[in-house]
């Protein structure tokens, strides 16, 4: 017999509130009587886009990711910010990222990026029919270099380890079936 679990917060301490993330830990109560702890990150919603250019090849980026300490190649991302849905983000980093613009864009899949302890949820968009727009609008603090591989190369990149990034992963994954059918 399965058991249903369900736990419920009795106490929430914040620890951090930060610009892009909260942090907190909740004491709970389990369906089962027992108290325990939880370390939660609140996080925004996030956009990312695999942008399929004809003849098969695909944008990526590279940019540094302090967390982990070193360069890492991903499909264009961002956050959804304040009044704005998921499409029109993906509309807007697709642009500020790569200069183009997507004539199509299909919604993939939505995950949650780590639902052991954050929040954050990803919305993942197949851009097609591209053309260059802009020049890349990037944040302040937002370094990245653009490259333009065939679609093959960057799956292979994926087996090789050169791609190491969940959300890459799976949207190259799921670009890949749609590209087959």
């Amino acid at each position: 017999m399965k058991k249903k679990a369900n736990e419920r917060k009795i106490r929430r301490k914040v620890i951090y509130q930060g610009k892009i993330l909260d942090l907190y830990v909740d004491q709970i109560k389990i369906s089962d009587g027992s108290r325990s702890i939880r370390e939660v990150i609140s996080h925004a919603p996030a956009v990312a886009m695999v942008p399929l250019l004809s003849g098969e090849r695909v944008v990526l980026i590279q940019q540094y990711r302090y967390a982990i300490g070193r360069m890492l190649w991903e499909i264009p991302a961002g956050l959804v910010d304040a009044n704005e849905t998921p499409r029109q983000a993906a509309i807007r980093e697709l642009r500020e990222e790569t200069g183009f613009r997507a004539r199509r864009l299909r919604l993939m899949v939505n995950m949650y990026s780590s639902p052991g302890y954050c929040q954050e949820k990803i919305y993942i968009y197949l851009a097609q029919d591209l053309s260059k727009v802009a020049d890349l609008q990037l944040d302040a603090d937002e370094f990245l270099s653009v490259l333009i591989v065939p679609f093959r190369k960057a799956l292979r990149m994926i087996t090789t380890g050169e791609i190491v990034d969940g959300k890459t992963i799976l949207g190259l994954l799921l670009a890949a079936e749609s590209i087959k059918k």
